[in-house]
């Protein structure tokens, strides 16, 4: 039994739960705050974040990305990072879905009042001294990554809005968002719409128009029948093209920008986001997180896929972040 330390109102968490449910495997989800071995889990993963997963071997482990493909390799039902130039596509997509749009679910619940005094509640299992030091923590959140001004709030809003709606519409040319078949990149949408938009109080009613999304969200709290198509590299679906464009162009920005302050050393850096000054908080993580899909280029992928691999990148403009 696979057990999930984690949070119902964590994107990651419930990223990962919805992995488990595609590949049928038995797991629970236990709340990692106020848990009895809570210090062993954060010694043992080596981080205080969530989720952490806790296999039958009795590894702890973090990090939903790394852990999707080690859970691919244990079970024949699917592969939520699929092989070779599919695979690839999957993890870009991904990449940006985690790293860039899941802090619109950050700016959502910290900015809308509702949200926050709700949401900190849950999270403090109702304790309100946490719950204030909770609320207190999600506006520097919301300023360290790049929404902490009303302008970029309300652009960060319109570009998932446009996400959903992309979302929406490929659900009726495909069952999953990127083909017949489910991959990390349902789960991430999975994981926000779960412990953010159908948690919150504000963002309900927003969620309510995309109705063929939402009979979606629900039908696959059943899991998957195992049946279904396979994801192409050589014709992504239109909401994978949606991603690669215009959010994926603004987190370029970033990944690039938070490089740079990494290497010179600095604790913060600025540059423009939708047109506007943005500052973000200078972390390791995205620079990891870029490096793991450079490794599966370098690694995963046979060397007569690399070509055509570069040239993809080049073409949807992120040669130059994935760069070796």
């Amino acid at each position: 039994m696979y057990t999930i330390y984690g949070s119902e109102q964590s994107f990651f968490t419930r990223k990962l739960e919805a992995a488990f449910l595609f590949y049928g495997m038995p797991h629970r989800l236990v709340r990692k705050r106020g848990a009895e071995n809570e210090e062993e889990i954060k010694l043992r993963s080596g981080t205080h974040q969530v989720p952490v997963l806790h296999t039958p071997e009795n590894w702890m482990i973090a990090d939903t990305t790394p852990i999707l493909s080690l859970l691919d390799g244990r079970q024949g039902r699917t592969n939520l990072f699929p092989q070779g130039l599919a695979g690839l596509l999957v993890h870009v997509v991904e990449e940006c879905l985690d790293e860039w749009i899941s802090r619109v679910m950050v700016h959502y619940r910290w900015t809308y009042p509702e949200n926050a005094e709700f949401a900190s509640l849950q999270i403090s299992g109702g304790r309100e001294d946490i719950a204030e030091a909770v609320r207190k923590w999600g506006p520097k959140a919301c300023r360290a990554t790049g929404t902490g001004s009303p302008e970029l709030g309300r652009e960060a809003e319109v570009e998932y809005e446009q996400l959903l709606d992309a979302a929406d519409t490929q659900l009726a040319q495909s069952e999953f968002l990127m083909g017949g078949q489910p991959t990390a990149v349902d789960c991430a949408i999975l994981g926000g719409l779960r412990a953010h938009i159908l948690n919150d109080p504000a963002q309900q009613e927003m969620a309510r128009k995309y109705e063929r999304l939402m009979a979606w969200e629900a039908a696959t709290r059943s899991g998957w029948s195992g049946k279904g198509a396979g994801i192409s590299f050589a014709q992504p679906t239109r909401f994978a093209q949606e991603v690669l464009s215009a959010p994926w162009a603004e987190y370029a920005r970033v990944v690039m920008g938070n490089r740079q302050a990494l290497l010179a050393g600095e604790k913060a850096f600025g540059l423009k986001t939708y047109g506007h000054a943005a500052s973000y908080l200078t972390r390791p993580y995205p620079e990891k997180s870029r490096q793991m899909i450079v490794d599966r280029i370098q690694s995963l992928l046979p060397d007569e896929h690399v070509p055509a691999a570069r040239s993809w990148l080049s073409e949807v403009g992120l040669d130059q972040v994935f760069e070796e």
